[in-house]
């Protein structure tokens, strides 16, 4: 199955006080690959200007632009239409020999450093202790592993939004078991990674549940993981669903952990305090068949 989709990802940013020179990145441009096209995509501002387009890590596209006249808010709005599918059915496991498979296969640069830790995916003395008090450890399929650990941490956390940050470390919610989507890829990221599983983290969209009626949802942006298994490649883990990625997620971007694909990272010049506010609405047209 096709599920197309049309998204409006709307930003604003308000000030205390004017401000000039704002400079910002932007990452809200969805990935384009074999399960995932991109049939439009704009981005509209106010102040309005020149908005560039680069390449950045791991082959994400972005967004880039400044505005240095006088403002009191920036208004960034990003739409896109996206067909998502269809998505191969996963193996239940990878097979004989799957963690030798594994350990051999996943030397190559790229997915070594998803093995590596980053800013918001490392290894703690909290975390061990966590993956100790939760009985949580490796099976004998790196696959089967990673479906059990997806499924566990969605029983043992609380999805309560503004209980942590952007900014807050995976302490924040292993300590009081709260927290959102991109709390719980961090973690999940952080174990696998740990037990030798290349696994990446992953911005982007979640669509209308395909099960239920109405097809528009109005909320936030959402993350998930993708973790590189022999035999399968990359496949995507949704701990806060506790389901596999479907046609549901839309991907935007990758990367090691939140830091390497913020939807917006910026600076302006001047003293004042910024109020940030978001909305993102999800659109779902008819399906179609490859």
């Amino acid at each position: 199955m096709i599920a197309r989709y049309t998204i409006e990802h709307a930003i604003e940013f308000v000030y205390s006080a004017p401000v000039q020179a704002s400079v910002m990145t932007l990452f809200l441009h969805p990935a384009q690959d074999r399960t995932q096209v991109v049939r439009g995509f704009e981005i509209e501002t106010d102040p309005s200007g020149a908005v560039f387009e680069f390449e950045g890590p791991f082959h994400n596209r972005g967004h880039f632009f400044d505005r240095p006249g006088t403002h009191r808010r920036l208004s960034i709005v990003g739409r896109s239409t996206v067909e998502v599918g269809p998505i191969p059915e996963s193996p239940i496991e990878v097979g004989k020999d799957g963690w030798a498979r594994l350990g051999d296969e996943a030397g190559t640069p790229d997915l070594g450093l998803m093995l590596q830790p980053s800013r918001f995916v490392r290894a703690s003395p909290v975390l061990a202790d966590f993956i100790s008090s939760c009985g949580l450890e490796r099976g004998d399929d790196p696959l089967a592993t990673a479906v059990a650990l997806r499924s566990r941490l969605h029983e043992l956390f609380d999805y309560i939004p503004g209980t942590t940050a952007v900014d807050s470390p995976i302490e924040r919610i292993l300590e009081s078991r709260e927290g959102v989507c991109q709390d719980y890829a961090h973690v999940m990221a952080s174990i696998l990674r740990g037990w030798g599983i290349p696994t990446r983290y992953v911005s982007g969209y979640l669509g209308p549940d395909l099960e239920r009626e109405g097809d528009v949802t109005t909320g936030e942006s959402h993350a998930w993981v993708e973790s590189w298994l022999p035999g399968v490649g990359w496949i995507g883990f949704d701990p806060t669903n506790d389901t596999q990625c479907d046609v549901r997620h839309i991907r935007v971007a990758v990367g090691r952990d939140y830091a390497d694909v913020p939807p917006t990272r910026g600076v302006f010049r001047g003293s004042a305090e910024s109020m940030l506010r978001t909305r993102v609405t999800i659109e779902r047209g008819e399906e179609s068949c490859p």
